[in-house]
């Protein structure tokens, strides 16, 4: 398996985030999820990493929105934002979102970002068991986001190797 920062305007990345989209649309309402489309993912200071299996496939992906890149009139300074953490329900176990976690954490790490943060929710306990592993730790609501019953923040200090001790980058 490999992992590497790419564009997410591809077809199978595209393949990846409308199953992500479909799936969350079984759990959420639509006023309480907060995705970024592919316009917003492709801009600059946002970090979209895929894994790809042996044969090219893609399998996972993965974004940072590093501060300000999205939303300029928020900037936090070394801060970023976990989005479309996704890998393929058939690949799931086999450590693909650890290494696409590890591999953003390293990339958010070069470009100064000290803190990384994000916003899943409630009835995604395994994503939720997932971030705490990997020593995120739950905080109160940041940014734009005002607290809500279908949401859970988590807040994680960049301050050691990343995720897995994993700099595949």
């Amino acid at each position: 398996m490999t992992v590497q920062l790419e564009p997410p305007d591809q077809p199978e990345v595209r393949a990846l985030i409308a199953a992500l989209d479909a799936y969350q649309d079984t759990l959420y309402p639509p006023e309480a999820r907060y995705a970024l489309d592919l316009s917003a993912l492709a801009q600059a200071g946002v970090l979209f990493a895929v894994a790809r299996g042996a044969e090219g496939q893609a399998l996972g992906c993965g974004a940072v929105v590093l501060s300000g890149a999205v939303a300029p009139e928020h900037p936090n300074g070394d801060q970023g934002e976990l989005k479309r953490m996704f890998v393929q329900p058939a690949q799931r176990g086999l450590g693909v979102a650890g290494r696409v976690l590890a591999a953003l954490e390293a990339a958010a790490m070069a470009r100064g970002c000290r803190w990384l943060q994000l916003e899943t929710g409630p009835r995604q306990p395994e994503a939720i068991a997932f971030y705490a592993k990997h020593g995120f730790e739950r905080c109160g609501a940041f940014g734009d986001y005002a607290e809500h019953p279908l949401s859970v923040f988590m807040r994680k200090a960049l301050t050691g190797p990343p995720a897995g001790g994993l700099s595949p980058l």
